[in-house]
């Protein structure tokens, strides 16, 4: 089947809803392209190519790919129907690794978030404009994200220190692409979302990306040395694939 690949920054969008078959599919034209491919994301197909190749072409490629095409539509489709929706209102719940944590909203004069056992309690500021879930909803993201930056840290901190191993640096950020990151300057990146997962799967990319340290490469010397320290991985990385579409806040 044609590669999935995920879409560039800065590429021209020209997308036109077409039909091949019972496939429904828009068009993506770039002058940087050289190939065509097929990508399936969010259950929508989207088929990228350069400027000279006919709309016909395109069309029967499509329709030659229409079995691939629909077994990806199904399988993002049942995905999608699994990504939770939350409310932000008070006595609604979350996930933290393995716990599930509880909303308590009140008000007060200004606004801020902290735990108290498995409640996350959240004060809205009575002077601000925006709704109570607006408030909620930011609040409870900003809390999220600096919590997952201090777990994360001392996570990576303390096996490095095992390892032996030296990073420059610590960031998280949301990404639809990667879980993690770990650059050529030893800078280690996360998506802030792992912490919705259980944490043995937050263990094993804490320990993927540190080993990217020693090894910055998928060779069989890197795999080696992440199974030293999560035995385990396989299982996690196969959860992280199933379910990470539905860890998002």
């Amino acid at each position: 089947p044609p590669a999935v690949k995920l879409s560039g920054a800065g590429r021209a969008l020209s997308l036109q809803p077409l039909i091949a078959g019972d496939v429904a599919y828009r068009v993506q034209r770039s002058a940087r392209r050289r190939t065509v491919s097929i990508e399936i994301r969010d259950a929508e197909v989207i088929v990228r190519a350069p400027p000279g190749v006919s709309e016909r072409t395109l069309q029967q490629m499509v329709y030659r790919k229409r079995a691939w095409i629909v077994e990806k539509l199904i399988a993002q489709r049942r995905q999608l129907a699994r990504i939770p929706e939350y409310s932000y209102l008070s006595g609604s719940t979350m996930p933290w690794l393995d716990e599930t944590l509880t909303l308590v909203v009140g008000q007060g004069a200004t606004g801020g978030v902290h735990r108290c056992g498995s409640d996350l309690v959240v004060t809205l500021s009575r002077r601000s404009t925006r709704s109570s879930v607006e408030q909620t909803r930011q609040l409870v993201k900003d809390w999220y994200r600096t919590e997952a930056l201090r777990l994360l840290t001392a996570k990576s901190s303390a096996l490095a220190q095992r390892l032996g191993l030296r990073y420059r640096e610590i960031k998280v950020r949301f990404t639809r692409s990667k879980w993690g990151h770990c650059t050529s300057e030893g800078v280690l990146q996360y998506n802030w979302h792992i912490v919705l997962a259980p944490e043995p799967v937050v263990d094993y990319l804490v320990a993927h990306e540190v080993c990217h340290l020693r090894h910055l490469n998928h060779s069989a010397h890197f795999w080696a040395l992440v199974a030293s320290v999560c035995p385990d991985y396989q299982a996690h990385r196969d959860w992280l694939k199933a379910n990470g579409r539905c860890l998002t806040l």
